[in-house]
């Protein structure tokens, strides 16, 4: 004998609003009332293995891309050779910076007598025997004397000193003046 059953079969023909509602008869009791819907079902469910497989290499490729970066961050820089006195290479007049400078003449009046603080900026270096330039100007900023020695002082990483020093003859029609550091020997 056959049996009745009413079913009810949502559907949607519009996203977002409200599910019209058939009914059916079935006649056939044998065949059973999810056939309809399993084949979606198991769709959804290969596409969330998929997602999965997607997500574990996508941590798998992040996972080696960081592991490349460190290791090859290290083997770059390797152990930093020992500084000795022929290896050092300092920039001294980057490192060196005359902080304030004073000229004066000595007690006879014709000889430069130089008053200056140097700083020393580099954090590893210490420099020694400092080259410099003294440049003296007249009217009309026409140079009238460019002389060169060395300031035999030592100075320190971070450290500032201050040194007097003869310098030359002074020149006649001096207005202004000016010294930089040239030169000087690095070393640790």
């Amino acid at each position: 004998m056959l049996s009745r059953r009413f079913v009810r079969v949502e559907y949607s023909l519009f996203p977002g609003r409200e599910k019209s509602t058939l009914r059916c008869q079935r006649f056939n009791s044998e065949i059973p009332d999810t056939t309809m819907f399993e084949s979606p079902l198991k769709k959804e469910q290969e596409g969330s293995k998929l997602g999965l497989w997607i997500g574990i290499g996508i941590v798998v490729v992040l996972a080696v891309v960081a592991l490349f970066y460190v290791t090859s961050k290290r083997s770059t820089k390797g152990p930093a050779p020992v500084a000795t006195l022929t290896n050092v290479k300092g920039d001294p007049v980057h490192d060196l910076r005359v902080v304030s400078a004073k000229m004066d003449k000595d007690f006879s009046g014709t000889t430069a007598m130089w008053s200056v603080d140097i700083k020393n900026s580099s954090s590893a270096l210490t420099y020694s025997n400092i080259a410099y330039e003294t440049t003296y100007i007249g009217a009309e900023n026409r140079v009238l004397l460019v002389n060169q020695g060395k300031i035999p002082i030592t100075i320190g990483p971070g450290d500032d000193q201050s040194t007097q020093f003869r310098d030359t003859l002074y020149p006649t029609g001096t207005i202004w003046f000016k010294i930089r550091v040239t030169d000087a020997t690095a070393g640790k």
